[in-house]
Formats: structure tokens, C-alpha cells, sequence
């Protein structure tokens, strides 16, 4: 099935097919990276589905396990939620809570009303060149999740994932 042309400015992405809901990422593999919320609240631990006033999304350059860096893929995506629970599947039902999802996500971009980036592969013959060169993906700059300690995470935090270009 072949997709309409420039259908991310005609279609909201909740009337999006499928086809069209998966070629919106574009592949950055941020959501990948582990982050972890700096709250004052010591006895909140594990996953979340909301964030408080007053705390704070840090991204870390820990890749999940399964995240093949230099490709920005994932090594099991069809079976990512099973293998790792906390993984989150972005839908068109979990759109809303996507505070996790760092500003350059193109869902994060579209739910916003700002279009999707110039280096965008739909924008660039289907090609992450472009965002690779842009430096707006993960290629290589991560460390697997299993090299590194639970508590060392603060020691790897990163501000990267944040910049958004355009």
C-alpha cells in the first residue's frame, strides 16, 4: 500500500491508518534511551504514566538491550513489549501522555500543531540521512542498558535528545 502524499498535513494522526501511523517516526530512536523522572518523593520507583508539577524528564545515553545503535532499530520490535514490559508502545489511545517523548518526536510534533522536522525521512525520500547528520538521532552515542548500573543512571545523564531543530 503505497501512502498519499504529504497525508501528515491533511490527516490528524488519529485518522491515520496504520501504515501512515508507523511512517511518522522517524526512526531517531530516542524513545529508547532510559530516563528517569528527578523527583522529591523517594519512595516513588519504577514507571510512570504522569508527571508531577515540579518534576523533571532527564534522558540518559542508556539504550534499551535490544536498541541496535547504528541502525536506530530495534533488535525485537515486534516483540519489544513482551521482552521488555515497561516499554511503551505508542498509540493513538497513549498519544496524549507523551510528556516522555522528547520535543523533536514528530508524534510529539504533530499532537502540537508544528509539522513534522525539514530532516524528516517522509521529507527526504524515505532516507535518514539527513536526521542522522543533523545529529537528531541515537547513532552512536549510546551504551547499552546492560553496562551500566542502575544506580550509576544519573551519571549518564544527557541533554541531546532535547535539541529540536526546527
Amino acid at each position: 500500500m503505497s501512502l498519499a502524499e504529504k497525508f501528515w498535513e491533511t490527516k490528524s494522526l488519529m485518522e491515520m491508518s496504520d501504515a501512515e501511523w508507523e511512517a511518522v517516526c522517524d526512526g531517531c530512536a530516542k524513545c529508547c534511551l532510559n530516563k528517569f523522572i528527578d523527583d522529591e518523593d523517594e519512595e516513588a520507583e519504577g514507571p510512570t504514566d504522569f508527571i508531577r508539577e515540579g518534576e523533571t524528564v532527564h534522558f540518559t545515553n542508556i539504550a534499551c538491550q535490544y536498541l541496535n545503535s547504528n541502525k536506530c532499530e530495534c533488535d525485537c520490535y515486534e516483540l519489544r513489549t513482551v521482552l521488555v514490559p515497561d516499554c511503551v508502545k505508542l498509540t493513538k489511545e497513549n498519544l496524549k501522555d507523551i510528556f516522555f517523548m522528547p520535543t523533536s518526536c514528530s508524534y510529539r510534533r504533530l499532537q502540537e500543531g508544528r509539522g513534522l522536522p525539514s530532516w524528516h525521512p517522509l521529507l527526504n525520500g524515505g532516507k535518514k540521512s539527513l536526521m542522522h547528520k543533523k545529529q537528531m538521532s541515537v547513532r552512536n552515542k549510546t551504551i547499552s542498558e546492560r553496562a551500566v548500573h542502575i544506580n550509576d543512571f544519573e551519571d549518564h545523564i544527557v541533554t541531546w535528545p532535547l535539541n529540536d531543530l526546527d
